[in-house]
């Protein structure tokens, strides 16, 4: 997809996609462009209407966004331009840039229009996309330069597709090593280094929580370390450390899992998000040094797996009782948050994972869960959630609840044995791996990294946490 900028679509030949502010039925001034007229009630741009019209061979859509619209909501209507009206495009499109956009506005609708060339059926015959053939020219029509808005925007949606494609590939595609390998080849495309300890060098390393989930399966673990430092870096230069959960396959292991097993393969939606976030991060050359782990593996079910009631080391170098070899997710990120905070010493250090159902029954499927004890990071994340349609809301990190972590024969257990706040105490176990860092934050996204919408009839990936990392990182 090539970008230009236009003043005006007086010389323009192709479609032309018109975005159009809420009337009113009864407006007795019709909606005009370009010598078409729309009586108002027949058009009068409600949210998610469209009007299509021709005009001496050119296509002209008008497309509804009601009295005022957000980031994410824009989105999705140019998502859904992009992915249903596919019969209308030329290989020429021009977006008319309302005069009351801003530069958030442009940047959504464009990664909206980009979102909406990602098709599931990966293993399915179609035809290619018409933004993705190597001829085709996005247009924009305006008397502002939103060209830089628009290189961003493209940059954002690609991160995002990339992290799409991980999560909805299946398990037997998207082993621990497939990751690996994506790492080291987007590394060297977009510019920041990527370090695989495999087997042996988990072992010497003592990567031992996460190596206890691993051995059950016969594909080989791998911990991805990625580094990203921009071209300056001084003693001013911010440290961020990311950790995202890699489970490529969830079974359960021997706490196997009886309901939902099929949608285990998204629950590495949290080091996709974490994967995305690097490519876009070296993509907009950040000024921000940024370290971030995911440690991959497969929970399955074998002779070798890990059992409930076994005490199993840590790289922190605490035991930990399994209760619960299905609530595995927390074990490698126990080791992953050590290892990171310990050899790497950033000065923010955040999480991202589907770890809990329990966060699922406490907030549904509309936003993140949220723990931190720093306020400002807490601030910080949910503003920039809420600005971009990732949102998050915070739950408790309270003393009170440590005593459902505590073991007696062990440092510490990975689960409570309760029914009752399970993302809590998940969130509880993580932070006593992070050696009391000051500024560490973890984003339970069970509930909103993989799910239904309009864009597919199964459940699938929604890419959540790629621009929230980045955004939040960008904005430190």
């Amino acid at each position: 997809m090539q970008i230009k900028s236009i003043s005006n679509t007086q010389d323009f030949s192709g479609t032309v996609l018109v975005p159009v502010f809420e009337t009113n039925f009864n407006n007795i001034v019709p909606i005009e462009f370009d010598g078409i007229t729309i009586p108002s009630k027949i058009f009068f741009a409600k949210k998610d209407s469209i009007y299509l019209a021709q005009k001496n061979d050119h296509v002209y859509l008008f497309i509804g966004l009601g009295k005022s619209i957000n980031y994410q909501s824009l989105k999705t209507i140019f998502r859904r331009i992009a992915s249903k009206q596919k019969e209308i495009f030329s290989k020429d499109v021009a977006l008319v840039v309302p005069e009351s956009f801003n530069e958030q506005q442009v940047e959504a609708a464009i990664s909206g229009l980009m979102l909406g060339t990602y098709d599931l059926g990966h293993y399915k015959k179609k035809k290619t996309h018409p933004f993705l053939a190597d001829d085709f020219t996005l247009h924009l029509s305006s008397l502002i330069d939103y060209s830089q808005n628009a290189n961003r925007a493209r940059k954002i949606a690609s991160a995002q597709i990339e992290a799409l494609h991980l999560v909805d590939l299946p398990p037997n595609t998207v082993t621990p090593k497939y990751l690996s390998n994506w790492a080291q080849q987007s590394g060297k495309a977009f510019g920041f280094s990527v370090t695989v300890f495999g087997d042996e060098a988990c072992r010497i390393n003592a990567l031992d929580a996460f190596m206890a989930v691993g051995k059950g399966s016969d594909k080989e673990p791998q911990f991805v370390i990625m580094q990203y430092e921009p071209a300056t870096v001084s003693s001013k230069t911010k440290h961020v450390g990311l950790v995202g959960k890699g489970i490529t396959f969830d079974t359960g292991g021997l706490n196997i899992k009886t309901a939902g097993m099929v949608h285990m393969k998204s629950d590495m939606a949290g080091g996709a998000a974490v994967f995305g976030a690097m490519q876009l991060i070296a993509d907009l050359q950040l000024p921000v040094k940024v370290t971030a782990i995911v440690p991959c593996c497969e929970n399955a079910v074998d002779n070798k797996s890990f059992q409930p009631s076994d005490v199993i080391k840590s790289y922190s170098g605490h035991t930990i009782e399994i209760i619960d070899t299905d609530a595995e997710g927390r074990l490698i990120l126990a080791d992953g948050l050590s290892y990171l905070i310990k050899n790497y010493k950033p000065d923010t250090v955040v999480d991202i994972a589907t770890l809990t159902g329990s966060s699922v029954g406490t907030f549904g499927y509309e936003c993140g869960a949220l723990f931190t004890n720093n306020a400002d990071i807490s601030s910080q994340l949910q503003q920039i959630g809420e600005a971009i349609g990732e949102r998050l809301w915070p739950l408790p990190l309270w003393d009170a609840y440590k005593p459902d972590i505590e073991s007696e024969i062990a440092d510490v257990r990975n689960w409570s044995g309760k029914p009752v706040a399970g993302a809590i105490t998940a969130a509880k176990f993580l932070e006593y791996f992070t050696d009391d860092h000051k500024a560490w934050a973890h984003l339970d996204i069970a509930g909103v990294a993989f799910g239904d919408d309009e864009f597919a009839k199964s459940k699938h990936a929604t890419a959540y946490g790629v621009h929230l990392l980045t955004k939040f990182i960008e904005n430190l």
